[in-house]
């Protein structure tokens, strides 16, 4: 294998394939990034069994060949490269590597590449083409919702349904509920699976083109995949049952609030930086002369309070809420005032954007000692 390539390239391909090299590897081969040269592309890829990714980058090609390399090595390397170019050649005797730019040269010991688990294209029951500025969206909006804790494998992940023409994207970890629905032109098949957030974290991550650019989804029952520009994605998907959401939107709310979704955000997280040193992270709002008063307390530290102005229609209320989750999504909306919906002060409110009827964010307040 000889070739040779763009330093930069070569760099941001390493920093996408990278997030799949497994960080406590079964075998040592899974610490490793592979590499393959062929007409006039080069193919990196790595995969921990859970998600696997692949980029392509162009090459100068004269000997085709595979290679594999320790992955954080090979990264540390080349991101500190001094020149523009980046010739890599393999001597296969030797089992060594040869990396030069400009005056820098390196030798790394290679691995066995016929060991390496490649990533196979996922071959799929359902399989559609999304634009990427629509995927974004759904994830963005829905995926910091996602619990954390893997004790509950299922409240992991995005719960993806795909019904006739209507795409719906779902995430919860029992406290809270993001949903948010688009709707095609054409019939695309109907799916139900979960989705790890880790990949589509990555997803969100690498699609980033100005123009919208198709992603091809193929979904099997128990794995999926993503393609556009130069990139793969893979992952395995989360088994079990997605419960169900619905019964958790309420369907009538009491007391409607508008209000400056910047102004509100910057509000709640000054005034929580107090609660913050305690468990629930709890703020106090109270909804009443059209203005929203945020307070926090904290017995330790002290008390913060800050009014926002905003609209109010119904029965004036007080409700407790841990204040991430509601940071965590004004910081997620796009439009400039944002809606919230209360009924009483131990029913689950909603969060909505101005003017968009397809996306609700559900969250449960807290229950407070007066």
């Amino acid at each position: 294998m000889k070739l040779s390539c763009a330093k930069n390239e070569l760099v941001n391909a390493l920093q996408i394939v990278s997030k799949a090299v497994a960080s406590k590897p079964q075998t040592p081969i899974l610490s490793g990034i592979y590499l393959r040269a062929e007409a006039g592309v080069l193919e990196l890829q790595a995969t921990n069994y859970e998600i696997g990714l692949v980029s392509r980058i162009p090459a100068e090609i004269e000997e085709p060949g595979q290679i594999a390399l320790s992955g954080r090595y090979f990264q540390e390397v080349v991101r500190k490269l001094p020149g523009d170019n980046v010739d890599i050649s393999f001597n296969r005797e030797e089992k060594i590597v040869h990396i030069r730019s400009n005056q820098a040269n390196f030798t790394l010991l290679s691995m066995n590449a016929s060991e390496f688990p490649t990533v196979k294209p996922v071959e799929g029951t359902l399989q559609f083409q999304i634009k990427d500025n629509i995927l974004r969206s759904l994830i963005k909006k829905t995926v910091f919702a996602c619990a954390s804790d893997e004790s509950r494998p299922i409240f992991t992940g995005c719960y993806l349904e795909v019904d006739d023409t209507k795409v719906t994207m779902a995430a919860t970890n029992t406290h809270r509920l993001a949903v948010r629905y688009e709707t095609f032109d054409q019939p695309i098949g109907s799916i139900k699976i979960i989705i790890p957030s880790r990949i589509l974290q990555e997803l969100l991550h690498n699609m980033t083109s100005e123009i919208p650019t198709d992603v091809t989804v193929t979904c099997s029952y128990n794995q999926i995949s993503f393609a556009f520009d130069n990139l793969y994605m893979t992952s395995r998907l989360i088994e079990g049952v997605f419960p169900d959401y619905r019964r958790v939107i309420p369907p009538e709310f009491a007391t409607s609030v508008t209000l400056n979704a910047a102004e509100f955000s910057s509000a709640v997280d000054r005034v929580s930086l107090i609660s913050r040193a305690g468990d629930y992270n709890i703020i106090k709002l109270e909804f009443a002369n059209n203005q929203v008063h945020i307070t926090s307390n904290n017995p330790d530290i002290g008390n913060a309070e800050e009014a926002v102005p905003a609209s109010i229609e119904g029965p004036e209320l007080t409700i407790a809420f841990n204040a991430h989750y509601i940071i965590d999504v004004l910081r997620n909306i796009d439009s400039e005032t944002c809606q919230i919906r209360l009924n009483q002060p131990l029913s689950p409110a909603a969060v909505r954007e101005q003017g968009d009827e397809n996306y609700i964010y559900i969250v449960t307040p807290v229950r407070t000692a007066h």
